[in-house]
This record gives structure tokens, sequence and C-alpha cells, in this order.
């Protein structure tokens, strides 16, 4: 041995003569070679030896948690470590003998440290300068454990000391050994080190590890397989079974070999378990999580990933809250039907193939009154690390809103109109009542027209689809045909303002979740300034999931739900986690919504925009469809009482018009909401109703239907500030007119305008009397015109002049004198001669009859 190993081996020596001493090995008689080599530095050593904690606690192993679907199916196993907790009765005996074969034969004969082996491997490190394996299964066991709870902590300083080829940590591992043989039996031992093995592929523990090389549980694995696992332990990294199975199989005969030199198997067993190649016992399970990439449906994976990192009873924070799901081992149980979403993924795909260059397809299912997400899909596959998303491959979800790993969404078109309607009857509005446009396809609306924080900085050239009439129609036909101009000056007569807090309350936000229809200033949103084109017409982006919550809303009667994809979650240890769904809340009176519902069911008759979408065996549904300007966005939004869905079509990278376009291999001149969106809506609505019994839609009552008119009081002759309180009172607003000409005395309410009913909300204006009493025309003549009686005459009349001049005089004397009236009564008629017409001699011949 050359002198530059002594100081080494000296250290080593007296460091485990402080040992041996501390544990009573020398005492036991074991012989220790150069034990007089305890000089100081075995003095400091056996120092921080005896200052080490007596105790070890073994902290719950970090393992896999799992997601399922509603019905049963397994979607994905997110996690840190790929790990399955099962008791040693679950494990093949087998496997429990291959690996004490190949790393403590003795475990069940020595105490926590096994001296011969220690002493064996100091010996042999110090003389050859390698590091060779001396440690018991326990010391193992200790050496993991620490890892683990130092990885649990995110503490990766402390991992990689637990884990590193030092001596003051192999002095760590030895007492804590000591300590854990006097606390636990040898079969909790070793079934706590074959749960925290590291097997490579990111399989910790054996059950892990044998659902993911072989596909089978670990109580099921044969002699070959358990001998395969057991012997990668000593190197994972260099001995992977799935890139390097011809080094595992080496290795794996040594196993065999070992176990049949102990006794564990025979000769014959030997070499039926090396006759099978390592390569082909595989079965490596390509889809069992540990990221969303794995999962059979990726973005719902995503968004649920992405809800439990938001929920407070994981954790405190969302750090904490994903760690605890990627170690808990939790059962999560979703709200997905599985079924649905196979169905939706085909409806979707089938009319907007994946691979479409420009354009692509979404929709999203929920379940009203509890805000289940059902179903969620896209037509893109899912795919990560990508530089530049495209309608074939994209990592995020158009269906959700971005803080659950979505996007802003798309514009809505005039599904929007949903949300006036709600509007437009909250104010008092009857369902039947008139909105008067100017008739035709166009009308312009000025910013005047509308509230001061929901308008349009410039005249609003509003247009109707198609050339669409406008013109006076009641709100059922212009909810029916989708009328723009007519919704725009709806919004004008109740206020447009009204429309963004109905949107607010049922559920309805951009993707980022900034309130719906805010203007933008500097490619910012600005606060509380909305702009009544996205209110109306649906110029802002939203998504799937939001549109479909909102309508899920007018489902419900009123009753908005958040969405939730959480039905239960479940501990490793079998309890069932106290989680609170988001709560409902009534957000709309429930006769409005029952109104809602009803003018929204016009569409599906005929003449409506939705009316080729009807559902089979009579369904009732309500419904509504929406496309942006040039024909960029479409959508269909719909509902029956059980279940609202919101599909979209559009182009999701870069907008593109889709008129005279291919898609699916079918030409279309322009896509509308009812042209795509709204066959996949029918189709899949019927596909998932087929089990739920028909329901009907609940009317609404007389006063929704016939609107919240109010008598308006009489408040002649009261002063503007009484009579304003008057009105208040009623349920009208109220504001001074002009003066006027009255006989009430001065600053009197003369009169209001208008008068008699008018809706509860409206503003009534009153006429303030300036004292002057009105002009009254005096009245008309009241004496009638009375024939002259028959002459009886027979004189011949006088002649008349001919001349021109005579005959103008002669007119205008003749129709400036006043007639006689005369009257005669007789119970028999006379007989009478008619008197000749008497003419004036002009004044100029100087004569008069």
């Amino acid at each position: 041995m050359s002198d530059s190993r002594m100081p080494h081996l000296l250290r080593l020596l007296g460091a485990f003569l402080a040992v041996s001493v501390g544990i009573g090995l020398v005492g036991a008689g074991v012989v220790i070679p150069f034990a007089g080599a305890t000089g100081g530095a075995a003095k400091s050593t056996a120092t921080g030896f005896n200052e080490l904690d007596d105790e070890f606690t073994a902290n719950p192993l970090a393992q896999q948690s799992k997601i399922y679907s509603a019905d049963g199916k397994l979607l994905a196993t997110p996690y840190d470590a790929n790990r399955i907790v099962v008791p040693l009765s679950k494990i093949s005996p087998w496997m429990r003998k291959a690996q004490l074969a190949i790393e403590d034969s003795r475990f069940y004969e020595h105490g926590g440290i096994d001296v011969r082996g220690t002493m064996r491997a100091l010996v042999s490190n110090a003389s050859s300068g390698q590091t060779q394996g001396g440690s018991s299964i326990t010391q193992q066991y200790v050496k993991l454990m620490l890892q683990e709870k130092a990885l649990r902590n995110d503490d990766q300083e402390a991992a990689k000391a637990a884990v590193e080829v030092s001596y003051s940590r192999k002095l760590q591992e030895l007492k804590y050994a000591l300590n854990v043989e006097k606390t636990h039996t040898k079969d909790q031992i070793l079934n706590g080190y074959l749960n925290l093995a590291f097997y490579g592929d990111q399989a910790y523990g054996v059950e892990a590890a044998a659902k993911h090389f072989f596909s089978k549980s670990a109580k099921d694995l044969t002699i070959a397989e358990s001998a395969a696992l057991a012997g990668v332990v000593q190197s994972p990294s260099v001995l992977n079974m799935r890139t390097n199975p011809e080094a595992v199989q080496e290795r794996r005969d040594v196993v065999i070999n070992r176990m049949q030199q102990l006794g564990m198997i025979d000769a014959e067993q030997a070499e039926k378990a090396k006759a099978k190649d390592v390569e082909d016992m595989l079965k490596i399970k390509q889809n069992e999580g540990g990221t969303c990439s794995k999962a059979v449906d990726p973005y719902f994976c995503n968004y649920v990933i992405q809800y439990l990192r938001q929920m407070p009873e994981l954790g405190p924070d969302p750090d904490a809250r994903m760690q605890a799901v990627n170690t808990g081992g939790f059962t999560i149980k979703t709200t997905l039907r599985r079924d649905w979403q196979k169905e939706l993924k085909e409806e979707l795909t089938d009319r907007v193939p994946q691979g479409t260059e420009r354009f692509g397809s979404a929709a999203a299912m929920i379940e009203p009154g509890t805000g289940k997400v059902r179903a969620i899909a896209q037509t893109s596959k899912y795919k990560v690390g990508l530089k530049k998303a495209t309608t074939s491959y994209s990592e995020q979800a158009w269906t959700v809103p971005a803080q659950y790993g979505g996007t802003n969404g798309f514009a809505i078109g005039s599904t929007a109109k949903m949300f006036a309607i709600v509007a437009a009857l909250e104010k008092g509005m009857p369902m039947d009542a008139t909105v008067q446009t100017p008739p035709g396809s166009q009308a312009t609306f000025m910013p005047k027209d509308f509230d001061q924080k929901c308008t349009t900085a410039f005249p609003w050239e509003v247009s109707n689809a198609e050339n669409g009439a406008g013109g006076t129609m009641t709100l059922a036909q212009a909810t029916k045909m989708s009328v723009n101009t007519v919704f725009a000056q709806l919004a004008s007569e109740m206020g447009s303002c009204r429309i963004p807090k109905v949107m607010a309350k049922m559920g309805l936000s951009d993707g980022y979740g900034l309130p719906y229809g805010l203007n933008y200033n500097d490619g910012k949103k600005v606060k509380d300034d909305y702009a009544v084109s996205n209110l109306v017409l649906g110029s802002d982006s939203s998504t799937p999931l939001q549109l479909a919550s909102a309508y899920a809303t007018l489902a419900a009667e009123g009753k908005y739900c958040p969405p939730n994809p959480i039905e239960s979650i479940t501990t490793a240890k079998g309890k069932k986690m106290k989680i609170k769904p988001p709560p409902c809340k009534q957000v709309v009176d429930k006769g409005i919504a029952r109104g809602a519902t009803d003018l929204l069911t016009n569409t599906m008759e005929p003449g409506g925009t939705a009316a080729a979408m009807v559902l089979d065996d009579g369904r009732q549904a309500a419904a509504k469809t929406g496309t942006t300007d040039n024909n960029k966005q479409s959508w269909f939004a719909g509902f029956t009482p059980q279940l609202a869905t919101a599909v979209w079509v559009g182009s999701p990278i870069r907008e593109y018009e889709m008129t005279g376009v291919n898609i699916g291999g079918q030409y279309y001149g322009k896509v509308y909401g009812g042209t795509i969106a709204g066959p996949i809506w029918e189709a899949i609505m019927n596909k998932a109703s087929e089990d739920m019994p028909k329901k009907k839609f609940k009317k609404p009552g007389d006063k929704v239907v016939n609107g919240d008119m109010r008598k308006i009081p009489d408040v002649a002759g009261m002063g503007p500030t009484q009579a304003e309180e008057k009105l208040k009172k009623a349920g009208f607003k109220a504001k001074v007119g002009d003066q006027v000409n009255s006989h009430a005395q001065p600053g009197a309410v003369a009169y209001t305008q208008p008068q008699g009913r008018a809706l509860k909300g409206t503003t009534v204006t009153m006429y303030i009397s300036n004292g002057v009493p009105p002009y009254t025309p005096p009245p008309p003549p009241t004496s009638t015109y009375t024939p002259p009686p028959p002459v009886t005459t027979t004189q011949q009349p006088r002649p008349t002049s001919t001349s021109s001049s005579s005959r103008s005089t002669s007119k205008s004397s003749t129709s400036s004198s006043r007639p006689r009236s005369t009257s005669r009564t007789s119970d028999k008629p006379k007989t009478t001669t008619p008197k000749p017409k008497r003419t004036t001699r002009p004044s100029s011949d100087g004569g008069d009859d």
C-alpha cells in the first residue's frame, strides 16, 4: 500500500472504530485492523456521531395521484415520482427474494448494520480507491427516505447530501439504521425499501415499476421479471430496461444465479428464467401520466391540473397545491363524461378535420345548476415545446380561459344578444315589446344614443346580415331573425350599460378574466369604458367554456354556477377530502330567465336562424347563432333544461374570412353560426341527451310576458321636488323639462310626459308652469245656413249684361250677399213653380230691382 493512501485509511478506520465503540461492536469481539489508529480524526468523528439525532422519522412516501373521468376511466396520473405504495403482501415473493439476494442476503439475520459487509466494503474501498457497496437494506432504506424527505421539502442541498459518498453521511446512515431496527419490523423495513427504490424511467417503487415495464402488478411478477427489476437498483440510469435491455439482461442473470446459490430457486427455475430476452419481456406503458402530454385527454388534463392549483383545500399557494397533487397519491374524480368527450371530438374533426390549414373548431359542455364540466374538445392535437402554434398542433386549449392554460378566446358574435334580451326583460320590457328602427338593412347610431360609458366614439353604422330588413318589429321577431339594427336600438332604449352588468353576473368575461366588452387604448383595456358594438354584436372575445356556462345560467332558471371539473378527491389513505365546490348564485330572476329562454326557443322555429337544428323526438331546446364581421368566427350556443353546449368554428391563429372556402371537403359560400357549428351542436346534444328524460322549459309569468307596466302618478300642481319624489316612489325616473303655459301656479308641474302607464324605470319628464294661462281661441259661429224657399212667380228675369266686367262684378256681389233663411212646415207637400234666378245689375248701370 502506498504512503499516499495511509492517511485516508487511517481516517476511515478511526471513524469506523468510533462507530464500533458507539454500538458495542468492539466489546462484542469484532477485530478491527489498525485499531490503534484513533487519533484526532477518529475523536472528532465520534463526537459528530454522538451529536446526531437518535430518532429517525419516516415521512409518507410521495406517490402518483390518479385522475379519473366521471365514469371511472383513468385519464392521467400526475406525479413528481411515479410511485404506487403497496403492502408487502401485494409484492411477489420472487421479487422480495431477488432484491434480498442481490442487495442483502443476510437481511433477516443481522441488525441494522451488516458488520461483515460494512467491514469488507471499508477495507476494499480503502485498498482499491473504488466504492463498493456494503450497506444493508435498512441502511439503504434510511438513505432513500432521507432523500425523499428532502425532495418533499424542496431542499435540493439536503437531497444531494442524503446520497453523497462521504463518511459523515455514512455515519448518519448507520446511526439511523440502528434506530429503525428498534422501531420497525424486518418486513416493514423491506416493504418501505421496495416502495422507495428507484427502478429507472421515472418508476419509483416496485408497483409502479412493474406496471410501467411489464404492464402488471407487483404481486404477479415472475422470477425473470423480479430479477430484472432487482438488478437495476444498483445503477438505474445505466441499467435502463427501455434504453439498454442488453445490459439489464446481463445483470438479471447475475441476480438469478445468486438466487440459485442461496437456494431460493433451483437450477431448472434458473435456466427457465434466463431463457427469455429482457427485450421480449417488456410491455412498457406509453400513456400513464407524469405529464399531461401522456394523458388520454391532454387538454382536459391540463385544465384539471390548473384548476387544482387554485383549490385552497390542497395547500396555501399554487406550488404547495401542485406538490400535494404530484406526491399525495390522490384519487381525483372529475366531472368529465369520457363518452361525450369522444363523441364531441369526432363530431368536431369530422366537419373541421385536424390539419385544416386555416380553420379549427372547439366546444364545451356544461351541466346547468351544478357547473360540472361534462366535455371539452378541439380539433388540434396536443403538443408541447412548439415554437409556434398552428391549427394542427397546439399546447393551448381553445376551450378554456387563459388562467387554466387556454387563450383569450374568440369574438362571440350575435350570441351576445342573449345578454341584451335579459337586460331588456329586467328593465321591465314586455316580451312582445315593439322596437322601432329605420326600415332597410342599415341604420346609423350616434354616440349620444347610448349611455356615456357604453357608447361609440364615432357614428356607428349597423348592418343586418344578408340585407335583412329592419324597421318596426317585436323583440321576439328580432330575436328569431337576429336583426342587428333592432338590437342596437334596443340597447339605446333600455340603457346600454345594463348589458355589461348582465354579462358579468352571468359569468361572461374575456379569456383573460377582464370584463367583457371594454374599449382598448394603447393596446390595453380601459376600466369601466365599454364599446357598444362589443356589447350588442359580440365583437370582444371569450371561450366556449365561458359562453356555455353563461347560457347554462338560463337553463338553470337564472342560477349561475362557475365551471367546475372536480367531483371528488380521495387521499392515499382512502379518506374523502372535504372540498367546497364553487358556490352557485341566483343572479337572474327565475321569471326573467324563463322569459329569455322562451324568446330563444323562437330561433329554432321555422324562419329562425337555428330552425335546422331541432333536436330529436321533439326535445325542447333554446339557442342562438353567432357570426362576426366578415364571417371570421362563428358560434352556436344552446341548451336544454339538462345540458348547455357552445360550439365555435373559426380561425384560431390568424383571422381569415370563411367565405368561398372548402372545409372538411365541403364548399361554403359563407359560414354562419348555423352552417357548421349548428350541426355539430345538434349531433352532440342528441347523443348526450339519449338517456335523459324529455323536459319542457317553464313558462314565464304575466309580469314578464306583459312587462312591468305601472301607473304614472298624477303630479300636476305639485312642486318639482315633491313630484319627483312621488314618481321615484312609484318606480320611475324623473327629470325637469321646459316651461309651458299653464293655469297652474308658476313653478308647479303643469303635466308629465308620458302619462297613464309606462314601464318601471321609465324616465318621466315634468313640464313646469310659467304661470301664463294658455291661449284659448274664440268659439266658431253657431248659425247654420238654410237655403231660400223655392220661388213660385212666373215673372221673367231682367236681361243681364254680357260684358265680361259685368259678369265679374255680378259674381263678386252674389258671393258676398248674405242669404235669407226661411222655414216652412206642412202636413202635405205644396206644389210650387221654380223662381228664376235673380241677378244683380252692375252699379255702373245705375239700376236695381
